[in-house]
């Protein structure tokens, strides 16, 4: 009797054994796969850096979740890299892709990058000029005010409002 006992037990164990081990590799897999889309989409799209703040994500075109829950988004209809007013949507929150949690230690003068997919793949400089706190709904932050610059948007941590920080294109030496 004691023996049948021990080798259910075993055997139970070993059950919990494979499902925690297939629930580990499960969640290992999800992580691992995001993390090969991240490293195929900056190798593909358009790349928007901050080093100080080591921040480094691919820009996809569009602001909707789909695009925001992988990468930051570029609004339509906004600049192009080094030219007109280039603006870009990310999440500051740990539910998605994280990108621009560390945007709230952002300082005038910080440098941010925007790295074209082009061919060349071109690397234009911006620094930083502004940041600011909006509501949503002032979309005036999206306008082109006529000269080369970058623009982030981003919520603040509470979701309330947008955190804006606008960088100027910088001349490389």
């Amino acid at each position: 009797m004691k023996a049948v006992k021990k080798k259910f037990m075993f055997r139970i164990g070993l059950v919990c054994m494979l499902c925690g081990a297939v629930m580990l590799g499960v969640l290992g897999w999800g992580r691992i796969s995001r993390e090969l889309e991240k490293h195929r989409l900056l190798q593909e799209c358009v790349v928007f850096e901050i080093p100080a703040l080591e921040i480094k994500a691919p820009v996809l075109e569009g602001t909707e979740h789909e695009v925001l829950s992988k990468a930051a988004g570029h609004f339509p209809g906004t600049g192009a890299p080094g030219s007109g007013n280039y603006c870009i949507a990310g999440h500051n929150s740990t539910i998605y892709a994280e990108i621009f949690n560390e945007m709230k230690h952002i300082e005038a003068g910080m440098q941010m990058y925007l790295i074209d997919n082009d061919a060349e793949r071109t690397r234009y400089l911006y620094t930083v000029t502004e940041n600011k706190i909006v509501e949503p709904h002032e979309t005036w932050v999206l306008e082109d005010f006529g000269d080369d610059r970058i623009t982030i948007v981003t919520c603040t941590d509470d979701g309330t409002q947008r955190q804006i920080v606008v960088g100027l294109l910088t001349p490389q030496p």
